[in-house]
Protein backbone atom coordinates (compact mmCIF):
# COMPACT_ATOMS: atom_id res chain seq x y z
CA UNK A 1 0.00 0.00 0.00
CA UNK A 2 2.94 2.43 0.71
CA UNK A 3 4.51 1.80 -2.67
CA UNK A 4 1.53 2.04 -4.37
CA UNK A 5 0.59 5.88 -2.50
CA UNK A 6 4.06 7.12 -3.25
CA UNK A 7 4.06 6.45 -6.80
CA UNK A 8 0.48 7.66 -7.41
CA UNK A 9 1.59 10.75 -5.46
CA UNK A 10 4.36 11.19 -7.20
CA UNK A 11 2.90 10.88 -10.31
CA UNK A 12 -0.19 13.18 -9.10
CA UNK A 13 2.37 15.92 -8.07
CA UNK A 14 4.20 15.50 -11.61
CA UNK A 15 7.57 14.61 -10.74
CA UNK A 16 9.48 11.87 -12.42
CA UNK A 17 11.96 9.27 -9.69
CA UNK A 18 15.07 11.26 -10.91
CA UNK A 19 13.13 14.53 -9.62
CA UNK A 20 11.79 12.69 -6.52
CA UNK A 21 15.06 11.50 -5.26
CA UNK A 22 17.22 14.99 -5.78
CA UNK A 23 14.68 16.25 -3.75
CA UNK A 24 15.58 13.86 -1.17
CA UNK A 25 19.09 13.79 -1.60
CA UNK A 26 18.95 9.91 -2.51
CA UNK A 27 19.52 7.86 -5.67
CA UNK A 28 16.49 7.21 -7.97
CA UNK A 29 17.07 3.43 -7.76
CA UNK A 30 16.26 4.05 -3.83
CA UNK A 31 13.06 5.43 -5.42
CA UNK A 32 12.38 2.62 -7.76
CA UNK A 33 12.74 0.26 -4.82
CA UNK A 34 10.30 2.16 -2.48
CA UNK A 35 8.10 2.15 -5.47
CA UNK A 36 7.89 -1.50 -6.51
CA UNK A 37 7.50 -2.68 -2.57
CA UNK A 38 11.35 -4.01 -2.43
CA UNK A 39 11.80 -1.93 0.48
CA UNK A 40 10.16 0.78 2.72
CA UNK A 41 11.63 4.57 3.96
CA UNK A 42 13.01 4.48 7.19
CA UNK A 43 10.48 7.08 9.74
CA UNK A 44 12.41 10.04 8.93
CA UNK A 45 12.74 9.85 5.48
CA UNK A 46 8.71 9.03 5.52
CA UNK A 47 8.45 12.65 6.91
CA UNK A 48 10.74 13.88 4.28
CA UNK A 49 8.40 12.47 2.01
CA UNK A 50 5.39 13.74 3.18
CA UNK A 51 6.66 17.60 3.51
CA UNK A 52 7.87 16.97 -0.23
CA UNK A 53 4.45 15.82 -1.18
CA UNK A 54 2.87 18.69 1.23
CA UNK A 55 0.50 15.27 2.14
CA UNK A 56 0.31 13.99 5.83
CA UNK A 57 2.27 10.71 6.30
CA UNK A 58 -1.02 9.21 7.62
CA UNK A 59 -1.88 9.39 3.66
CA UNK A 60 1.18 8.01 2.76
CA UNK A 61 0.80 5.01 4.78
CA UNK A 62 -2.56 4.84 3.46
CA UNK A 63 -4.90 5.42 6.31
CA UNK A 64 -7.81 7.97 7.59
CA UNK A 65 -6.46 9.98 10.76
CA UNK A 66 -8.67 12.49 12.17
CA UNK A 67 -6.44 13.85 15.25
CA UNK A 68 -3.18 13.47 15.36
CA UNK A 69 -1.43 11.47 17.14
CA UNK A 70 1.09 12.30 19.84
CA UNK A 71 3.77 10.19 19.39
CA UNK A 72 3.79 10.56 15.66
CA UNK A 73 7.03 8.85 14.75
CA UNK A 74 6.64 5.99 17.28
CA UNK A 75 3.09 5.09 15.00
CA UNK A 76 5.14 5.35 11.85
CA UNK A 77 8.14 3.41 12.80
CA UNK A 78 5.09 0.51 14.20
CA UNK A 79 3.47 0.99 10.34
CA UNK A 80 7.15 -0.05 8.49
CA UNK A 81 7.87 -2.38 10.96
CA UNK A 82 4.81 -4.11 10.05
CA UNK A 83 5.77 -3.75 6.27
CA UNK A 84 9.31 -4.89 6.55
CA UNK A 85 7.89 -8.00 8.16
CA UNK A 86 5.41 -8.49 5.61
CA UNK A 87 8.35 -8.27 2.73
CA UNK A 88 10.46 -10.45 4.78
CA UNK A 89 7.73 -13.23 4.34
CA UNK A 90 7.35 -12.37 0.95
CA UNK A 91 11.09 -12.98 0.46
CA UNK A 92 11.33 -15.98 2.49
CA UNK A 93 8.16 -17.76 0.73
CA UNK A 94 10.06 -16.51 -2.68
CA UNK A 95 13.24 -18.13 -1.43
CA UNK A 96 11.74 -21.37 -0.18
CA UNK A 97 9.71 -21.82 -4.09
CA UNK A 98 12.91 -21.35 -5.66
CA UNK A 99 14.89 -23.90 -3.15
CA UNK A 100 12.37 -26.72 -3.81
CA UNK A 101 12.24 -25.98 -7.38
CA UNK A 102 16.38 -26.35 -7.68
CA UNK A 103 15.92 -29.73 -5.27
CA UNK A 104 12.74 -30.95 -8.30
CA UNK A 105 15.14 -30.40 -11.16
CA UNK A 106 18.16 -32.31 -9.16
CA UNK A 107 15.51 -35.02 -8.50
CA UNK A 108 14.21 -35.25 -12.31
CA UNK A 109 17.98 -34.67 -13.81
CA UNK A 110 19.03 -37.62 -11.56
CA UNK A 111 15.83 -39.93 -12.67
CA UNK A 112 16.23 -39.27 -16.51
CA UNK A 113 19.99 -40.40 -15.86
CA UNK A 114 19.09 -43.50 -14.30
CA UNK A 115 16.06 -44.43 -17.06
CA UNK A 116 18.68 -43.46 -19.83
CA UNK A 117 21.42 -46.13 -18.26
CA UNK A 118 19.02 -48.16 -17.52
CA UNK A 119 17.89 -48.42 -21.30
CA UNK A 120 21.56 -48.67 -22.32
CA UNK A 121 20.96 -46.76 -25.44
CA UNK A 122 18.73 -49.61 -27.18
CA UNK A 123 18.39 -47.91 -30.45
CA UNK A 124 21.50 -49.24 -31.20
CA UNK A 125 20.25 -52.80 -31.60
CA UNK A 126 17.28 -51.24 -33.89
CA UNK A 127 16.66 -52.54 -37.04
CA UNK A 128 16.64 -49.12 -39.37
CA UNK A 129 15.77 -50.29 -42.85
CA UNK A 130 12.42 -49.06 -42.05
CA UNK A 131 12.68 -45.42 -42.26
CA UNK A 132 10.34 -44.70 -39.18
CA UNK A 133 12.85 -46.24 -36.33
CA UNK A 134 15.49 -44.46 -38.64
CA UNK A 135 13.99 -41.29 -37.59
CA UNK A 136 13.19 -41.83 -34.55
CA UNK A 137 16.54 -43.73 -33.15
CA UNK A 138 18.01 -40.65 -34.64
CA UNK A 139 16.05 -38.29 -32.33
CA UNK A 140 16.22 -40.64 -29.62
CA UNK A 141 20.27 -40.73 -29.91
CA UNK A 142 20.15 -37.08 -31.11
CA UNK A 143 18.21 -36.44 -27.57
CA UNK A 144 20.50 -38.99 -25.64
CA UNK A 145 23.85 -37.34 -26.69
CA UNK A 146 22.75 -33.85 -25.73
CA UNK A 147 21.35 -34.88 -22.24
CA UNK A 148 24.55 -36.48 -21.36
CA UNK A 149 26.44 -33.37 -22.34
CA UNK A 150 24.35 -30.68 -20.34
CA UNK A 151 23.11 -33.15 -17.70
CA UNK A 152 25.92 -32.80 -15.49
CA UNK A 153 26.48 -28.71 -15.33
CA UNK A 154 22.56 -28.97 -15.19
CA UNK A 155 23.22 -31.27 -12.31
CA UNK A 156 26.07 -28.75 -11.08
CA UNK A 157 24.16 -26.10 -11.26
CA UNK A 158 20.75 -27.33 -9.47
CA UNK A 159 23.09 -28.53 -6.37
CA UNK A 160 24.64 -24.89 -6.27
CA UNK A 161 21.24 -23.24 -6.71
CA UNK A 162 19.93 -25.36 -3.89
CA UNK A 163 22.95 -24.30 -1.58
CA UNK A 164 22.96 -20.87 -2.56
CA UNK A 165 18.53 -21.14 -1.49
CA UNK A 166 18.91 -23.26 1.61
CA UNK A 167 17.52 -21.47 5.15
CA UNK A 168 20.60 -19.86 6.74
CA UNK A 169 20.61 -21.05 10.56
Amino acid sequence: MLNENIKAIRKSKGLSQEELAIKLNVVRQTISKWEQGLSVPDADMLISISEVFETPVCTLIGETVVETEVDDLKAISEKLEVINLQLAHRKAARQKAIHWLFISLCAVIVAFSAVLIGLNSPYLGWDYSDPETAVAGAVFHAFEWLFVRIAPLALLGTIVGICLTRKKM
